[in-house]
């Protein structure tokens, strides 16, 4: 059987679904039994984090270099062609905007409703419209739908009326490169980025559905009771959104928090590995890889009862009420005073990071490809 994987996604544009389909990409080879894997990727792609060349050394692994960009009219006419061209039996697509009219069956990945919760991130009325129309095309025309969690599949029945028999879980796990790093290293980062020694971490962008207003304020009250924290804030900022920068100057606390906008890739497991506590206020995920990546390095987590992620954390960090900044301080105090604590939630974060393996999702996303080629 000949499986194609759009892979033109691994693109610094799409920094969680790049993650997503590169890992995909390096698990698929040894769940293949005898199938061969082509990845499709564009010819001008930039992307400073993924070596795709590794993945064409990859055993039953072809390339396949295509002209036309993600979210490009080209790739309308262009990949229905090199899907026939390639006799491909099924081809997975990673995101909603994608040719429609495929001569293959597709499976696509639908990770949220994140617009539809969220209208004001698309810029009018027309963009919102679009989005909605495109999404239902591109449930209308997949033979198999796939979401990341239990959470975003109900979204997706409830939102848009999908039939939940068509869509399978695949949780994804971390990169891995998200692992506990030495304390020499995680040293030498606290020199380079003059780090404190005690510090509260959140990784992520500043879109108000990632709530780091409230954040701020349950720091403000970490901050009263423990001089010797800092909060840092990591991920490049989008400047439509500057609420928690805001609550920062008007409470004081400028020298209390550092802004950390561009974290190269190679560094962010040794600021995980460091941090005292991985704060996770979201409203809304799809899944949540910041929250798996620091259970991942070891980062005792606070997060917050919302969406996703309580299939993410389990029972290995402690979960707070969503809009509760009171329990948000007293949790992250907890975990900062009490060792005890600390060390529970620092070895279940590890065990709980450790039953994601991207074997596993690479084995489901392999099964529905195969069910529907044999249709």
């Amino acid at each position: 059987m000949r499986i194609g994987l759009d892979a033109r996604a691994i693109r610094d544009h799409f920094p969680g679904i790049a993650r997503y389909v590169y890992n995909l990409a390096r698990a698929l080879p040894a769940q293949l039994d005898g199938d061969s894997l082509t990845l499709l990727i564009n010819a001008d792609q930039p992307t400073s984090r993924y070596d795709l060349a590794a993945l064409g050394r990859l055993p039953g692994v072809e390339v396949v270099t295509l002209a036309a960009p993600p979210l490009s009219l080209r790739e309308q006419v262009e990949l229905p062609v090199a899907a026939r061209r390639l006799r491909l039996d099924a081809l997975h697509a990673p995101y909603y905007v994608r040719p429609y009219a495929m001569p293959v069956p597709v499976v696509t990945t639908l990770y949220d409703v994140t617009p539809t919760r969220y209208p004001e991130y698309l810029p009018s009325r027309r963009a919102r419209a679009a989005y909605d129309a495109m999404t239902h095309l591109a449930m209308e025309t997949s033979a198999a739908l796939l979401t990341l969690s239990a959470s975003a599949r109900d979204d997706l029945v409830a939102v848009y009326k999908a039939r939940p028999e068509r869509i399978t879980v695949t949780p994804p796990a971390a990169d891995p490169a998200f692992a506990p790093r030495p304390a020499a290293e995680i040293a030498c980062l606290r020199e380079r980025l003059t780090l404190p020694e005690a510090y509260v971490l959140y990784v992520g962008i500043n879109k108000p559905h990632k709530n780091l207003p409230h954040l701020v304020e349950a720091f403000s009250q970490v901050a009263r009771a423990l001089p010797d924290v800092t909060l840092v804030l990591a991920g490049r900022p989008d400047p439509r959104y500057p609420e928690a920068e805001t609550r920062i100057r008007e409470a004081g606390l400028t020298e209390r928090v550092r802004l950390l906008s561009d974290v190269a890739e190679a560094d962010l497991p040794a600021l995980y590995s460091g941090a005292a506590v991985f704060a996770f206020p979201s409203l809304y995920e799809g899944f949540g890889f910041p929250v798996l990546e620091a259970m991942a390095c070891g980062a005792p987590v606070v997060a917050s009862r919302a969406s996703s992620l309580p299939e993410v954390v389990g029972n290995a960090g402690v979960l707070v009420p969503a809009n509760d900044s009171h329990a948000l301080a007293r949790a992250i105090i907890a975990v900062l005073q009490d060792g005890r604590l600390w060390t529970r939630l620092h070895q279940a974060g590890l065990a709980r990071a450790a039953t994601f393996t991207w074997a596993r999702t690479a084995e489901q996303t392999l099964t529905v490809l195969r069910r529907v080629a044999r249709r």
